[in-house]
């Protein structure tokens, strides 16, 4: 059996071409990956209504960020996904609360979850929301009975999964 130059030329040719090939097939696998992955996890902002007393500032949502609006004299409480740790500025959101409190009211909170996962799951995270919420509440100097967990009757919050992730906090007589 004999070699030449020409078979051994084509061979490494071939090889080279199959290397190559491979190697474009496998980097456009991973890009796209890269790709779809970075879409999917980038944070989205959504709007909210604006508040009443609000001079036509829509809010921002964002997808997966912790935060807090008063909105209508409802603390607004909205959560990262399977997260239950009270956003920044929790505490200045809850002034009015604490000050209404003070003046005879109590405090009715309620936790809310999005759609993604488990019906269970979801709502105990949103008691646990609550009860982070509820935990600020007692941490500014409210008393415990002063403070009521309600339920509400529909725990799936309507909206974005980003504005059904939340826990409101409202003053009652």
């Amino acid at each position: 059996m004999s070699f030449n130059s020409s078979d051994d030329s084509q061979e490494r040719f071939a090889l080279g071409f199959l290397f190559a090939l491979i190697a474009l097939v496998v980097s456009t696998m991973v890009g796209t990956v890269v790709y779809k992955r970075g879409i999917a996890h980038a944070p989205k902002a959504e709007m909210a209504a604006p508040a009443a007393n609000a001079t036509n500032v829509p809010v921002v949502i964002e997808e997966d960020v912790a935060s807090v609006i008063v909105e209508d004299g409802v603390v607004k409480f909205y959560f990262a996904s399977g997260k239950a740790e009270v956003a920044e500025g929790g505490n200045a959101a809850l002034a009015d609360v604490v000050k209404g409190v003070q003046d005879g009211k109590r405090a009715v909170i309620s936790g809310f979850h999005d759609a993604t996962g488990s019906v269970e799951v979801n709502a105990e995270l949103a008691k646990k929301r609550a009860q982070a919420v509820q935990a600020a509440l007692l941490a500014l100097g409210v008393a415990e009975d002063k403070v009521e967990l309600k339920k509400p009757e529909q725990m799936q919050a309507d909206g974005s999964n980003a504005q059904a992730r939340r826990v409101e906090v409202i003053l009652a007589d």
